[in-house]
């Protein structure tokens, strides 16, 4: 129960409890009446019987002073009882006026109380945010000076030790200059290093246009080659008729044009890890043996993941002569040419 439940509780007791009281004695007040009323009866009864009981008026008696005192006193209490069973119920009537009022009165007090208390009840909700609050700023600052702490304890430690001379190997970099000649294709992924058999794809590809020539129909269409060494390229084709004029006659001619491909590989991973074939160099011997290093340029398809071997592939072969363009791609790319596509830029 709540503290304005409890008020309610004892104010309501004490008005039963007064009320009560009252009834009570207004109650003896009437039995009172009640009393004196009925003895003033048995005397008017008695007197009237010792009336009847004289047969004539020689044998009648009048009640004697003694009597009619006593009846002139209970006449007196019976008036003054019934006078204060008056009062009192005027009395009453003025107590439950007042009662009225005080309830009314109550009331107010009680719904100002109710208000008070919800006014309270925000109010220390908003204090207890703010304390939690407080408390989660203060544990940010210890936070942040134990991490300051923490830095200037490493400041000091990096400051006391001593310096070490780091060696940094500096290769040169020519101006980058666009791949005319011989081209050789790699790709670095996971730390593997394969061939990409890019020009073999390329001259299967166009033996298969030259086939799809006279049987496939007008339009584009989705072709694959390969394998070869690992790699599967996919394509696609437009096959179109058009107007084209030579030696001065114009006449239709069947139109086929390669519109892009992709190289992948059949399964992943594949290649050879980098740091076995730069300790072997067996593998890298074959593939480099009877090419120019003056004329071949070797291009890189090297993803994210592999820069750090691309750097030792790159050193390697500048050491053999070799110029190198890098060809990066992102881990969901995949090898891509089209006719509209640029050459590589060796260094």
């Amino acid at each position: 129960m709540t503290r304005s439940g409890k008020k309610r509780s004892t104010l309501e007791l004490g008005h039963d409890a007064f009320l009560d009281i009252v009834a009570n004695l207004v109650g003896i007040l009437i039995i009172l009446v009640v009393v004196l009323g009925s003895q003033s009866t048995k005397i008017v009864e008695q007197i009237q019987q010792e009336m009847d009981e004289q047969p004539d008026a020689a044998s009648v008696t009048y009640a004697s002073d003694q009597q009619l005192s006593e009846l002139a006193q209970q006449s007196m209490r019976a008036a003054s009882a019934q006078a204060d069973s008056m009062r009192f119920e005027k009395r009453i009537k003025q107590f439950k006026q007042e009662i009225e009022v005080r309830k009314q009165q109550r009331g107010v007090l009680l719904d100002l109380l109710a208000q008070a208390e919800e006014a309270w009840a925000e109010k220390k909700q908003q204090l207890d945010e703010q304390q939690a609050a407080l408390a989660e700023n203060i544990a940010k600052r210890k936070a942040a000076e134990n991490h300051l702490a923490d830095l200037q304890g490493q400041r000091e430690r990096l400051e006391n030790e001593p310096e070490e001379i780091v060696e940094l190997q500096h290769l040169p970099t020519p101006m980058a200059k666009t791949v005319f000649g011989e081209e050789l294709h790699f790709r670095l992924k996971d730390n593997r290093l394969s061939i990409v058999p890019i020009d073999q794809l390329v001259d299967e590809i166009r033996r298969d246009l030259e086939r799809a020539a006279s049987g496939m129909k007008d339009g584009r269409m989705n072709s694959a080659v390969g394998p070869l060494r690992g790699y599967v390229a996919r394509y696609q084709m437009d096959k179109s008729r058009q107007m084209v004029s030579q030696g001065g006659k114009v006449g239709m001619a069947t139109r086929i044009q390669l519109v892009g491909m992709t190289v992948e590989p059949l399964e992943e991973p594949h290649g050879k890890p980098i740091d076995q074939i730069l300790s072997n160099r067996r593998d890298l011997d074959i593939e480099l043996a009877g090419r120019d290093p003056g004329s071949t340029t070797i291009t890189i398809w090297v993803y994210p993941d592999s820069f750090a071997a691309f750097r030792k592939l790159k050193e390697h072969l500048y050491q053999r002569g070799y110029a190198t363009a890098a060809r990066p791609l992102t881990m969901d790319r995949l090898i891509s040419g089209s006719p509209q596509g640029s050459r590589s830029d060796a260094q």
